[in-house]
C-alpha cells in the first residue's frame, strides 16, 4: 500500500471510529456507568461510556467481516466499551485457532480489567487443546495481571471437562501473587476444580497447599454452588482455615 493510500485509509477508518464512539454514547446510560465502576475498579470513570453489555453485543454484530478485523487492528482503544466490542469481535469472526490467538495476544497487553479479560472465551480453544495449553503455559509466566488471569479463567473453562489434565492443579496452586485479580481467579479456579474434578482436587484443600485467603475463598464459592452435594459442603467447611 503506498503511502498516499494508507494516509487515504487512515482518515476513513479515524471516521469510522469516530462515529462508532458516537454509537456508544447514545446507548449511554448514566446510572449503569455509574454502576460498571463501582464494580470494574481499575477502569476510571473518564474511561467508562456506560453501555450495557446486551447492547455491546447487538451493536457488534451489526459488523461486517471486513470492519470487524479493521477494528480489531486498531489499539489501543480510549473506552471500556471499545475493549468489549474488541473481545466481542475476536470470539465472534476469528474462526480458526491461529487468527484467534494472534488476536487475542494482540489484545492481551491493553486489557486492564477481570470483565473484558473474563469475556474471551472463544469455542475454538475446545478444538485446539494443545496449541491452547502451549499458550496458556506461557500466559502463566507473564508480569501482567490480566495476561496471568487470563490463563488461569482459560484452564478453568476449557480444562476441568473433556480436556482435563491433572497437572493444571498444581500449575495454579504453585502461582504467587500480590494481585488481587489473580488471586481470586486462582479462588475461582479451585472451587470449579472441587466441583469438576472433586478426586485429584480436595488434596489441595486437605493438605492446605494454598494461600490461606484462596483455600479459604476456593471453599467458599464451592460451598455455593448447587453441583456439590450436602454432604461434601458440609466437609469442605471443616478445612476452612481459621
Amino acid at each position: 500500500m503506498t503511502q498516499k493510500k494508507l494516509k487515504i485509509r487512515n482518515c476513513i477508518f479515524a471516521i469510522i471510529m469516530r462515529d462508532i464512539i458516537n454509537d456508544l454514547k447514545s446507548m449511554q446510560d448514566p446510572k449503569y456507568r455509574e454502576f460498571n465502576c463501582r464494580i470494574i475498579h481499575t477502569v476510571p470513570i473518564e474511561e467508562m461510556i456506560g453501555v450495557r453489555s446486551p447492547d455491546i453485543k447487538k451493536y457488534a454484530k451489526t459488523f461486517s467481516e471486513s470492519e470487524a478485523f479493521e477494528f480489531l487492528e486498531e489499539l489501543p482503544h480510549r473506552y471500556y466499551e471499545e475493549n468489549a466490542i474488541h473481545s466481542n469481535l475476536i470470539v465472534r469472526y476469528c474462526k480458526d485457532i491461529t487468527t484467534s490467538l494472534k488476536y487475542i495476544e494482540d489484545f492481551l497487553p491493553f486489557i486492564d480489567n477481570w470483565a473484558i479479560c473474563d469475556t474471551i472465551s472463544p469455542k475454538i480453544f475446545r478444538k485446539n487443546p494443545d496449541i491452547v495449553y502451549e499458550h496458556v503455559c506461557i500466559w502463566l509466566q507473564s508480569e501482567r495481571t490480566y495476561t496471568v488471569r487470563f490463563g488461569i479463567v482459560t484452564l478453568l473453562q476449557f480444562f476441568l471437562d473433556e480436556n482435563y489434565r491433572p497437572e493444571i492443579l498444581n500449575m495454579i496452586a504453585e502461582i504467587r501473587s500480590e494481585e488481587y485479580y489473580i488471586n481470586i481467579a486462582i479462588a475461582w479456579f479451585f472451587s470449579y476444580a472441587l466441583i469438576k474434578q472433586f478426586h485429584d482436587t480436595f488434596p489441595y484443600i486437605e493438605k492446605g497447599v494454598l494461600d490461606k485467603w484462596i483455600h479459604n475463598k476456593s471453599i467458599q464459592k464451592a460451598v455455593e454452588s448447587y453441583r456439590i452435594s450436602e454432604e461434601t459442603k458440609q466437609l469442605l467447611k471443616t478445612y476452612k482455615k481459621r
